[in-house]
């Protein structure tokens, strides 16, 4: 389903407003950029702005061809008569609340919902979205409960009937794919975070079992929530936090490595993943145009042969 065109994927958190309020036209132009760049695979999420990002990128897509689309279940919203001005760190959001629903039912109506939202025809790929998440709460044997009792009937039933092509996980954690995959049907896993030149812990036992399962990756968080982009300054973030001191000192050794070959460490970042055969897109996200188009370049660059074998002694 993925080819090589789609390499470079587009995530829409940003357009729900995440960390900051994006307009509608900021939106649309972002969304125009990756297309005139050539982007034409896009992940949104019911998540992403509690709805906005499905539906600002709807109508984006309505009456254009050749865009391959994906998007995730795993959460039900429901409207909300008194809506705070951010939602969980969104600030564009719809004016709903939602809870984590996993089982055979919840799967179907939040299908049935994201098709209204998105006003398309076809969703390409479904992804089962933060399962197995401490964070989020879904750490916990009643979830995992849900989707194996019930929800992959649900998966199994949407993809054999044609209503989605593809189903699998959108996760940030490896060991709930290390559980899941030859148990819960996954032709693809969405993971962010964990194959970046930072932390490469999807390498060590969940790609081999994934390659026996005949499953492949697209790669997000490329920069580990912005370390990997803004160099280890003072308040760099690394997984959503502030960086730890053995974390900026690895960050700083890599990014001294790249100098060395004349090569931003956020190029590097980018195309880091793509080197993985079990690879078939990397996936970047922004609501500004700027950004989209320097990722773009950067993921463009040719960089020296001999900076990969460095970078690989410094992991």
């Amino acid at each position: 389903m993925l080819r090589p065109e789609h390499r470079l994927s587009f995530g829409t958190g940003g357009l729900g407003g995440l960390y900051r309020p994006v307009s509608e036209a900021e939106a649309e132009a972002v969304l125009e950029a990756a297309w005139d760049a050539g982007i034409r695979y896009f992940d949104t999420a019911p998540h992403y702005g509690h709805g906005m990002a499905e539906h600002r990128l709807g109508r984006f897509l309505r009456g254009r061809e050749g865009w391959l689309l994906s998007t995730k279940v795993g959460r039900i919203l429901t409207p909300d008569a008194d809506p705070p001005a951010e939602i969980n760190g969104f600030h564009s959001a719809l004016p709903f609340r939602q809870r984590f629903d996993f089982t055979y039912d919840g799967i179907m109506r939040s299908v049935e919902d994201s098709y209204q939202r998105l006003g398309l025809n076809r969703i390409d790929i479904l992804y089962v979205h933060d399962i197995g998440d401490p964070g989020a709460g879904t750490d916990t044997a009643e979830h995992r409960g849900q989707l194996l009792d019930s929800g992959v009937r649900a998966l199994e039933e949407l993809k054999s009937s044609g209503a989605v092509g593809a189903v699998g996980l959108g996760v940030n954690t490896v060991e709930i794919c290390e559980e899941l995959v030859g148990r819960s049907p996954v032709d693809l896993i969405l993971l962010a975070g964990r194959y970046t030149l930072l932390d490469r812990s999807a390498s060590v036992r969940l790609f081999p079992m994934a390659e026996a399962h005949g499953v492949r990756f697209v790669i997000g968080g490329v920069f580990n929530s912005g370390i990997l982009a803004t160099g280890p300054v003072e308040g760099a973030h690394y997984n959503y936090a502030p960086a730890p001191q053995d974390i900026l000192a690895h960050t700083a050794r890599l990014e001294a490595i790249c100098a060395a070959h004349g090569t931003p460490l956020a190029s590097a970042a980018l195309q880091f993943p793509d080197r993985h055969p079990l690879v078939v897109s990397t996936l970047i996200g922004t609501g500004k145009v700027s950004s989209l188009q320097r990722n773009v370049a950067q993921f463009g660059e040719e960089l020296p042969g001999a900076l990969w074998s460095d970078l690989e002694g410094a992991a």
